[in-house]
């Protein structure tokens, strides 16, 4: 019987751990790794980047289930802010190596090429949302989030909290 109340006890502490773990909103992020100079990109520093309206967007899970609906978004683009960051490479054709891992504050990942950012379409619709269902990003408690508008299964490259950009390459 003490055996049985003892699991009990530490199943109930451990949901009531898990149902206070609180989401960390993030207000800026870190550019790191192959490039030649790291930087931190802030709320404020945002600010000079050009808002585009973007629209409404379905979010599906990895089997394209409806999961929610973002309404009114607007966002930057990721390449334009990437555009800044000088990539340390000996040469423009090892471009095509480079990828960058997006890392959210809970630890969720998501990636993309060079080449799928600056050189085909889906780089001009990938976004950091600045605004969504009318919130503001500093508002929202899941801010700096990213998506790009292109992929089919939208969830899988929806980030909350980005915490941090990695650049680099293919050996």
């Amino acid at each position: 019987m003490i055996m049985k109340n003892l699991l009990f006890l530490l199943a109930f502490c451990t949901t009531i751990t898990f149902a206070q773990e609180t989401v960390k909103q993030t207000s800026q992020f870190s550019i790191s790794g192959q490039v030649k100079k790291a930087s931190v990109i802030t709320m404020d520093s945002l600010k000079q980047y050009s808002i585009q309206t973007i629209g409404d967007i379905k979010v599906t899970d990895h089997t394209g289930a409806f999961k929610h609906e973002d309404d009114k978004l607007k966002g930057i683009l990721v390449k334009d802010i990437l555009s800044h960051t000088a990539f340390d490479v000996s040469s423009p054709k090892l471009l095509s190596t480079v990828y960058f891992q997006f890392t959210g504050a809970d630890g969720y990942k998501v990636v993309y090429s060079w080449n799928e950012l600056f050189n085909t379409e889906v780089g001009n619709h990938v976004y950091i949302i600045m605004e969504k269902n009318g919130i503001k990003a500093a508002d929202m408690k899941e801010s700096l989030q990213m998506t790009s508008m292109m992929d089919f299964k939208t969830g899988r490259r929806y980030l909350h909290n980005l915490d941090k950009v990695i650049v680099s390459a293919v050996k």
